[in-house]
């Protein structure tokens, strides 16, 4: 695993400074400890870590509250730790958006992997919302161009196929998208009516 740039957040300051050493000795860096929730949410913002560990049981704010907020603002991978494995804990940091989850005390041989998972995880989300986000821009020109092509058939008698060729001209000619094209004749024939 590379070093990572990581945030430790519980309210045992025990705790954090044998997870701080840990991680250190294996070439991570700490780059904030927070001692509640609401602290280990600022340093997600401010540092934007590769990783946040942090606890389940804090003041303020508890773990799974701040990393359903770190998870939703898409900050960073969250590893949740805990001294209570129960069923509806787990179910709640399930529904938070925490990818790994650890039951304490925390041992070396437990925390690497569930490391790498959270952020192996972390990485197929981030994907699959690129990959999503594509297919919705697809979906959105597919939909402006059909309605630019339409207009274009409408207004000077052509074929789909001429339709598509000349707003395709167009786009090469003037340096601009497909979409920026099509749009830009749907606005404008939506302006004359």
């Amino acid at each position: 695993m590379d070093a990572l740039r990581i945030v430790i957040a519980d309210n045992e300051s025990i705790i954090r400074m044998d997870l701080k050493e840990l991680l250190e000795e294996a070439g991570h860096t700490v780059v904030g400890e927070a001692p509640d929730g609401v602290k280990a949410v600022e340093l997600a913002r401010k540092y934007h870590p590769d990783l946040v560990i942090m606890d389940i049981k804090m003041p303020e704010m508890d773990g799974i509250t701040a990393a359903k907020i770190i998870s939703n603002e898409k900050l960073s991978p969250v590893l949740l730790l805990t001294a209570f494995s129960q069923k509806e804990i787990v179910e709640k940091a399930k529904d938070s958006g925490v990818l790994a989850y650890l039951v304490k005390p925390v041992k070396e041989a437990n925390l690497f992997p569930a490391m790498e998972i959270a952020l192996s995880r972390f990485q197929e989300f981030a994907e699959l919302e690129r990959e999503l986000e594509e297919v919705k821009n697809s979906l959105e020109t597919r939909k402006v161009l059909d309605r630019a092509k339409g207009i274009l058939m409408d207004a000077y008698s052509l074929t789909e196929s001429e339709a598509y060729r000349r707003i395709q001209q167009y786009s090469m000619s003037k340096r601009k998208s497909i979409k920026e094209v099509a749009v830009a004749i749907v606005d404008s024939a939506t302006r004359k009516r």
